[in-house]
């Protein structure tokens, strides 16, 4: 069914509508119904780009050159940044070695299925409003050229890290800003939310294995003892 006459210019434009549109999606975020994470922004983001008749490959959902490099290499990609961040990066940021935030999921198996859905729906979630949705709005305000292109990739990492500071502090903030410059760069370079979306959901899986059976310190240790 087509939307209402006139909604779909005023939700793609920066009128009233439209910017209550993008603080809507931005803030909603995920919410959690008991145990259940629901990624109300993502969803949110959905219905948006049906209801303003925006293409779907402008938010991302385009199929890539090659599945299996999305799926797999998405994968690896995951794995090894977090691993890399760990070890290494927050290390050297001075960064705690057991998140305080996420703790009291060592060794919880009661919450271990909670908390895999929720990475999951992270990586939907999270990639498709600040990779696919932002890249898309501020693409429409500054163009298509290389040093906007940067400077989107630049205030979308920004703005994803500070998503992350009400719960996980400073140290959220560093590390979501440097998964966000590097997500939102495959995004940049495929113009394809999927292996961006793989990458976003290992990662998290890899911090919740990590944190799980008890290795936050020793892997944050591996190499500064």
């Amino acid at each position: 069914m087509a939307p209402p006459a006139g909604i779909s210019e005023q939700l793609r434009g920066f009128g009233p509508l439209g910017l209550a549109a993008i603080l809507i999606i931005v803030l909603s975020g995920t919410i959690t119904l008991g145990p259940i994470a629901v990624p109300v922004g993502g969803l949110l983001v959905l219905g948006w780009t049906r209801l303003s008749e925006t293409p779907w490959p402008a938010i991302g959902y385009r199929a890539p050159k090659s599945w299996a490099v999305a799926i797999l290499g998405g994968i690896g990609l995951g794995i090894s940044l977090k691993l890399l961040l760990k070890a290494l990066v927050m290390p050297l940021l001075g960064a705690p070695p057991i998140n305080p935030a996420y703790h009291y999921l060592a060794g919880n198996g009661a919450l271990l299925p909670a908390a895999i859905w929720a990475m999951l729906v992270a990586g939907f979630g999270e990639e498709t409003v600040f990779r696919g949705f932002l890249f898309e709005r501020f693409g429409r305000l500054f163009g298509s050229s290389r040093g906007a292109k940067v400077a989107i990739l630049l205030a979308t990492s920004i703005l994803f890290g500070l998503a992350h500071f009400r719960d996980q502090g400073v140290a959220g903030v560093e590390q979501a800003l440097i998964t966000g410059l590097v997500f939102g760069g495959v995004f940049a370079l495929t113009g394809s939310l999927w292996l961006p979306m793989v990458a976003h959901a290992a990662f998290d899986l890899t911090a919740l294995g990590i944190i799980y059976n008890g290795l936050e310190e020793s892997v944050a240790h591996l190499i500064f003892r």
